[in-house]
């Protein structure tokens, strides 16, 4: 088979990274993200034809197998994976991403292809970066999926031993870039690096992985940059940083979205907190319980509806029924939008993912900044398994651990009504005062058989 020119290749890589770039430009908002996930999908297909055209490939025949073990099992993912299930796909997605430049880092040592200190420098930064993100995101998937405990696992010591075995994988680099050929410190790097992608996201508690999955994203971009470097890849190493930057900046803005910082997730620290009032102080003789039938008497009257959807509705897969009980409601000349937070799920979009799979248009989504002015002038909220998110203590309540955090003011709205299967707290661990104030209804039950019955109620009305 001909080999392409390098002139002809780089510029083939030059359309391709543009692509990429008109591709997350796209992805910034709703009406172009299609368009922008093509661009980028046009982008990623021109990079790969022509990789196979490089001069130093000889053989196709594990290439061809790859490409058609990975289109099966793409495929079947995509086909059998259910819209809920997408954060723990994303995790494992982000894992696979890590893996692959941890593989191709390998192999050029393995190969003994590695000439000089910024060669070596770039392998032991992919091995490093990669592993940590294969790892970490096994566990993140792990957590996810509830294989394992969402909540935080951890010992005594942990951090010391973090930053062990950091330090030892960045000795572990600088020792290979002395002695390159020193096999043992290699693997022992690998050793390393994998152990520490454990141990990073194991303390890290379920709620916590929207901010988990976007740092992870990152670092599977960092360390395809990285990997770009050991091949003298262009193509690789623009779009890896192109990834690592976004997930980085998407990282801060969860981050700022849950008024923690950084270090607070990584070490899964809760922000230091007074003395938080007790459930039964909280609810004791304030609740009040309501029924699907009253809750469509107020909704037949209502002018302006604003539905708050959670990690509830995901789990009850709620989507589809939240959608029929707005078509029902704009029937009747009511007035429906969604409000949005951040956070609010498993991963960053989750609610709009969900809700685009059940025909929301997006006009109809709006983030919080928007949708807060308007909660005063909204009849009733509907709000489906969100907890935090809608907790008043975080504007409120000084000595709270989520007080400063950004949340939906569903409360000033005229009437709220709480979906939930009981008054468990959400991953703060905190009360929630939306439940026992005057103006809020809580309809205990499946969140999507509850809204279901809603529905019923409000078309036999």
């Amino acid at each position: 088979m001909p080999h392409l020119a390098d002139h002809w290749l780089n510029i083939a890589y030059l359309i391709a990274a543009s692509l990429f770039v008109f591709g997350i430009k796209g992805l910034t908002k709703p009406r172009t993200a299609v368009r922008g996930n093509q661009l980028a999908a046009l982008g990623m297909l021109i990079a790969c034809v022509v990789t196979v055209f490089h001069r130093d490939i000889f053989g196709y025949e594990f290439i061809v197998a790859g490409v058609i073990l990975g289109t099966v099992i793409g495929a079947v993912m995509a086909i059998r994976v259910q819209m809920t299930s997408m954060p723990q796909m994303i995790a494992l997605l982000n894992g696979f991403g890590g893996g692959a430049s941890f593989a191709v880092a390998t192999a050029g040592y393995i190969a003994g292809d590695l000439v000089g200190a910024v060669a070596i420098i770039s392998t032991g930064a992919a091995v490093l970066i990669g592993a940590v993100t294969t790892t970490g995101s096994i566990v993140a998937f792990a957590k996810l999926q509830e294989l394992i405990s969402g909540k935080s696992i951890g010992f005594a010591g942990m951090k010391f031993v973090n930053a062990l075995l950091l330090l030892g994988s960045l000795v572990a680099i600088g020792y290979l870039v002395i002695e390159p050929g020193n096999e043992m410190v290699f693997w022992a790097l690998v050793a390393a690096a994998s152990l520490l992608g454990l141990m990073l996201v194991l303390p890290i508690g379920g709620a916590d992985m929207p901010v988990v999955i976007a740092l992870l994203n990152s670092y599977s971009g960092v360390a395809a940059s990285a990997a770009g470097f050991v091949t003298g890849n262009s193509a690789l190493i623009i779009t890896g940083s192109l990834v690592g930057a976004s997930g980085l900046i998407l990282t801060q803005i969860m981050c700022k979205a849950m008024n923690r910082s950084l270090t607070n997730v990584l070490f899964g620290v809760m922000a230091e907190g007074g003395v938080s009032m007790s459930d039964d102080e909280v609810y004791q003789g304030k609740v009040k319980s309501s029924s699907a039938d009253e809750v469509a008497m107020i909704l037949e009257t209502a002018q302006r509806v604003v539905i708050v959807p959670g990690f509830g509705m995901a789990m009850a897969q709620a989507q589809h029924a939240v959608r029929e009980l707005a078509d029902t409601l704009e029937k009747r000349g009511t007035v429906v939008e969604y409000a949005i937070h951040p956070v609010a799920g498993r991963m960053p979009g989750h609610m709009n993912v969900l809700l685009a799979e059940a025909e929301v248009s997006y006009e109809k989504l709006k983030d919080m900044d928007t949708i807060n002015p308007t909660f005063e002038q909204t009849d009733v909220a509907i709000v489906i398994g969100a907890n935090d998110v809608t907790n008043p203590m975080a504007r409120e309540d000084k000595g709270s651990p989520i007080y400063g955090m950004p949340i939906l003011n569903v409360d000033k709205a005229r009437t709220v009504v709480v979906v939930k299967r009981s008054l468990s707290s959400g991953f703060a661990g905190l009360p929630n005062p939306l439940f026992a104030k005057d103006n809020t209804l809580m309809l205990f039950g499946d969140g999507k058989q509850a809204i279901i019955d809603i529905s019923t109620a409000l078309k036999d009305a």
